[in-house]
Formats: structure tokens, sequence, C-alpha cells
């Protein structure tokens, strides 16, 4: 739907551009032409109401002129530095809820055309830890939002609900990083249910980025369901080239990497930096309010994403 937008946004912005650039170039000298003409034929200058009416621009044409430096610069906006998205999910809980509004830096992993979304210039790669909004590999007109886990070249392994990850062994390196877990500090719970189950909320450290993930021990990990890479245990993954390993932080409630494999470089659509607007949507069962109304405004959450 997004890709959809961008290309009506593009066509819409041709078309009012091309409409201001005639106007410009080809009636508006015509216009005048045509008062000089009429000045002429009638031996001085009209009064101003006649001269008016003959330069003015049709409503039309009005229209585009006064749209296209609008439209231009929300597609500037939209699909070169940033782009609003809604979270439609838990999976990324804690981090992000549902109810949040969130923007996506387009231009972090290069700058791309807003039609072919082919990059146009590098400006950066994904980093351990960073939230990526990226096209969903097997489905790409659907926008997912995940966690990068593992970068090229790295081993993950997502076992008994702990990760671990042997970073890619830098070239010309000697002695290669080992396999190291990632899941430390127990947050305790209480905070996060599924339904009556209280979650355990953890702390993890990707890079220099520490943020918080949700457990649940009562669900078994669905290791019969992981996408498997040829070579490799069911639970284990070695990350290809150009490619991403990215997992949502509502560990037992996202389908992520684990499931559907990697994320490709060219379905980046940028990093997920701000939360500009959280609405509560929780509401007691009784409730008669529509699942869609916001209860409330989360003005706390406001703010950089970590």
């Amino acid at each position: 739907m997004a890709q959809y937008f961008s290309i009506l946004l593009v066509l819409i912005t041709l078309g009012t551009g091309l409409v201001w650039l005639l106007d410009k170039l080809l009636w508006a000298p015509k216009r005048r032409a045509a008062l000089a003409r009429a000045e002429q034929a009638a031996g001085g200058e009209l009064d101003q109401d006649s001269r008016e009416k003959m330069l003015a621009h049709p409503s039309w044409v009005e229209s585009c002129r006064g749209a296209f430096p609008v439209i231009a610069a929300v597609l500037v906006l939209r699909s070169f530095l940033f782009e609003p998205f809604q979270i439609p999910s838990g999976s990324m809980m804690p981090t992000l809820l549902v109810g949040d509004f969130i923007l996506v830096e387009k231009f972090a992993y290069g700058i791309k055309d807003p039609v072919f979304a082919k990059t146009m210039i590098p400006t950066g790669k994904p980093k351990r830890g960073d939230i990526i909004v990226f096209k969903y590999p097997e489905d790409p007109k659907v926008d997912y939002i995940k966690r990068v886990v593992g970068l090229p070249g790295d081993k993950v392994i997502y076992r008994n609900k702990h990760l671990y990850i042997q970073p890619a062994c830098a070239e010309g390196v000697k002695e290669c990083p080992g396999l190291s877990e990632v899941t430390s500090v127990d947050k305790g719970k209480g905070e996060f249910y599924l339904g009556n189950f209280p979650l355990d909320r953890r702390t993890e450290t990707l890079g220099d980025v520490k943020h918080d993930i949700l457990l649940n021990y009562a669900f078994p990990d669905r290791v019969g369901e992981y996408f498997e890479q040829p070579g490799t245990r069911p639970d284990e993954w070695i990350v290809p080239q150009g490619e991403y390993f990215a997992m949502g932080d509502n560990r037992d409630n996202s389908r992520d990497s684990r499931f559907w494999g990697f994320v490709p470089e060219q379905n980046l659509v940028g990093k997920a930096v701000f939360i500009w607007m959280s609405f509560d949507m929780d509401r007691s069962p009784d409730s008669w309010l529509p699942s869609w109304v916001p209860t409330g405004v989360r003005f706390g959450r406001l703010g950089p994403i970590h």
C-alpha cells in the first residue's frame, strides 16, 4: 500500500509540476500577448478589471500551481527524509506498543528512488540493534518492523529462549570473536501479560544498544516451524552477505527471521528513530468503545526510539 501511495504521489507531483511549467513557459506568455493586442486595438491600457480577467489563470491551473510546491515538498520529505508509520501489532513490545506512531529515517541505509526503490546514493548499513522497517520478503507489499540481530556473516542461534551471536570474522583478523549470549539481565515480570499470564522482561545488549525483550516461558519455542538453512541446525542460522537476520522484541509473539529467513538489503525501507504520537488502545472487557478508538494519549512515550 505504501508503495502504491509513493507512485501516486510521484504522478501527482509530475502532473501538477507539468501544469505549472506549461503555464509559466507557454500559457502565461500567451495571455500577456493577448492583453497587449487588446490594448493596442483599444488604443491604450485597459481598465484594471479587464487586465486582471485577461491575465487570470484558469481555476484548474491555479489549483495545480498552488498544490505543486506543497505536494513536491511532501514527496521529498516522505521519500528521502522521514516517513510516518503506525505500529499495528505487539511484536516489538516492550519497545514499541500498539498505538505508537513512529518516524522512519529513510536516508539511513541509502537514498532510494520513490518508485522502484533502487539505491541512488549509499549512505550506510544497518547496525546490530537497529530497529528497521522493511518490505516483508514473502509479500513485498507489506511493511514489517523488527530489530536487526544478525549482520552479514554472523552466526545466530536461538535456543531455549536464549539468543547467541557469533559476529562475522573481519578480513585479516587472526582471532575471530566467539559465540556469546546477548540476553542477560532479568528484570522480572508483571508489567506485560499474555492473557492472564505475566511475561518475563529481560535486557539484551546488541552492540552499543541495550533494549528490553519479553519472553513467555509457558510457551515452547516453535523450532519445528523455523526456517531451515541447509548445513545448519534448525535453530541456527548463518547470515548471507547482503542480508540481515531480524527479530521482534516480543519473542514469543513475533513472526520474524526465525520463521521466514533473512531480510535482503534491497528490502530495507529505513530506520525507526522517533515516536511522535502514542495512543493508549487498552480498554476494559466491558467497554462500549470500538477497538479502534483510543482511550488516551501516552505522552510519556514520545521521543527517540532505542
